[in-house]
């Protein structure tokens, strides 16, 4: 691990490899896992999913949370490994259970869509809550959706906005986005164009394109921002190429007004 994060040493993924290599064949399942990790990922040895399966089961046959979590997503994706929604949910389950928060997460998202299990918002909620309480920005905010939403809770904008300022704060783009739009409708929160392209802002830079789109709007229009065209039509562009239909629909307007012009 420190030479995987250059820690006390010179940076390399291949002495990592090598070391948690013989780690691995003596047994040890978090040797396993993080080779296992690193065979996903292609880090520091040829990318192999089916290595990866093949390691994460050593690891999580140990009762290693993280391993029995890795395994359940390789299930969960059909990675390296027949798709099973039964199995990935019976890891999840495993790992869930010994509190890693992001097994409690993939576990909720099960429950919430139903697969692999019998769908429960109550189940989901109650899952998110446990990740979201150990800083999960993904749980935080899908908690913050079922409670816009009153999915498996009591319908509340406020608990809403606390969630997605938590997930936002971490650098969730779909919160940041969220949390946007609360602000620009002023709802469960006080209104403020400023603060919605602040938070419109820092989604459409990770690329999310209903981000974008908004915030070419308040381009636009000189809502929260100084008026600009320039703006508008790049922002425009950037969700529309992600395919966007209301991007699309205002650039396209954008174009004739110029043209007509």
């Amino acid at each position: 691990m420190s030479y995987e994060n250059g820690q006390g040493v010179a940076q390399s993924q291949a002495e990592a490899v090598r070391l948690y290599t013989l780690a691995a064949a003596q047994g040890y399942a978090y040797a396993q896992n993080n080779l296992g990790w690193c065979y996903g990922k292609g880090k520091g040895v040829a990318q192999s999913d089916e290595e990866a399966v093949r390691l994460y089961t050593l690891a999580a046959a140990q009762g290693l949370a993280h391993a029995q979590c890795n395994l359940g997503w390789c299930y969960d994706k059909g990675k390296g490994v027949a798709q099973s929604d039964e199995e990935a949910v019976r890891l999840y389950t495993l790992a869930a259970a010994q509190g890693l928060a992001r097994a409690q997460y993939n576990l909720g998202v099960c429950y919430d869509n139903g697969k692999g299990v019998a769908q429960s918002d109550e189940e989901a909620v109650r899952l998110y809550t446990l990740a979201a309480a150990q800083g999960a920005a993904d749980a935080q905010y899908n908690l913050g959706l079922c409670y816009v939403n009153g999915e498996g809770v009591a319908q509340s904008d406020a608990e809403a906005i606390r969630l997605y300022t938590l997930a936002a704060a971490q650098g969730h783009a779909s919160a940041q986005y969220n949390l946007g739009v609360c602000y620009g409708k002023g709802k469960g929160v006080a209104q403020s164009d400023e603060e919605a392209v602040r938070l419109y802002t820092l989604a459409a830079a990770q690329g999310d394109a209903d981000a974008q789109y908004e915030l070419g709007l308040c381009y636009d229009k000189g809502k929260g921002v100084a008026q600009s065209n320039a703006e508008a039509i790049r922002l425009y562009t950037l969700a529309a190429a992600q395919g966007n239909a209301k991007a699309q629909h205002r650039l396209n307007e954008k174009q004739r007004s110029s043209s007509s012009g």
